[in-house]
């Protein structure tokens, strides 16, 4: 969903519009996104029943055979693919396989190879609101969509690292590099909010170049502000850092700026 609504807000941000067109173009997103979900749970179904928060998924937990969870993958790309290919440009559909691409063969193997998968991997993120923004007739190289991709790029990686702290342990246990391997869990924290502090950066950015609204601006600084505030005390304080509630409050981020990008696109 986070995917597809990102999507969108590409296609908003350059269009001004949500239209037959762009809903479309939501929805093959969707689908490939659930093909690129369900294809990595075909590709670490092994490792996956290695590790406590995956092994209830379909593949490990027996609900559903490799060969069942592979056709799930083919359908789902495919119906993704065919609503793409009829509703909007044809970048659209190139640069929904080059996400796909780029999580399922570039990161997904690279995690076996590299603690700092996460680097290429947050790739990811970057794409779908470029997807959204030539699909609805943007250049991929303009300056607004490239400010967007770039905040969600470096979003992406805090978002992992914070999941790091939470499951590092697990991540061990099914043979998977891990920085709880490389750094203490003290320089993780560190690490994690000199990112968080450089996608707030970024945050800024879009507000500054690219969103017009001065209430939307506003409440999109004082989201900002509070979340430097949180997680400054978080990390810096004597008190137990707490992963989880860091976790969601810079996710939350990601969810407010993809609205406000809508939002203020619709309003102009």
């Amino acid at each position: 969903m986070p995917v597809t609504l990102s999507a969108l807000a590409g296609y908003t941000l350059y269009s001004g519009r949500i239209d037959e067109q762009g809903l479309l173009m939501a929805l093959g997103v969707f689908f490939m996104s659930c093909g690129s979900g369900a294809l990595n749970h075909w590709q670490e179904r092994r490792t996956d029943a290695l590790m406590p928060r995956t092994k209830k998924r379909p593949i490990p937990s027996g609900k559903i055979t490799a060969i069942q969870g592979f056709f799930v993958v083919l359908g789902y790309t495919t119906i993704g693919s065919l609503i793409l290919v009829f509703s909007n440009p044809l970048i659209a559909l190139f640069l929904s396989w080059v996400t796909l691409v780029s999580y399922n063969l570039i990161y997904t193997p690279l995690k076996r190879v590299t603690a700092f998968a996460v680097i290429p991997g947050s790739l990811v993120g970057s794409l779908p609101p470029m997807i959204g923004w030539t699909a609805s007739g943007g250049d991929v190289f303009a300056e607004p969509i490239l400010i967007v991709a770039t905040f969600f790029f470096i979003g992406q990686i805090p978002h992992f690292w914070l999941l790091l702290l939470l499951f590092g342990d697990q991540y061990k246990l099914a043979g998977l590099q891990s920085l709880t391997d490389i750094f203490s869990t003290l320089q993780i924290k560190r690490i994690t909010y000199t990112w968080v502090l450089t996608t707030i950066a970024s945050a800024l950015l879009v507000l500054v170049f690219v969103i017009a609204g001065r209430v939307i601006s506003a409440l999109l600084l004082l989201y900002i502000f509070y979340l430097m505030y949180a997680l400054t005390r978080g990390v810096f304080s004597k008190q137990e850092f707490k992963v989880l509630p860091a976790f969601y409050k810079l996710n939350f981020l990601y969810l407010f700026m993809m609205l406000f990008l809508i939002a203020d696109s619709l309003l102009r």
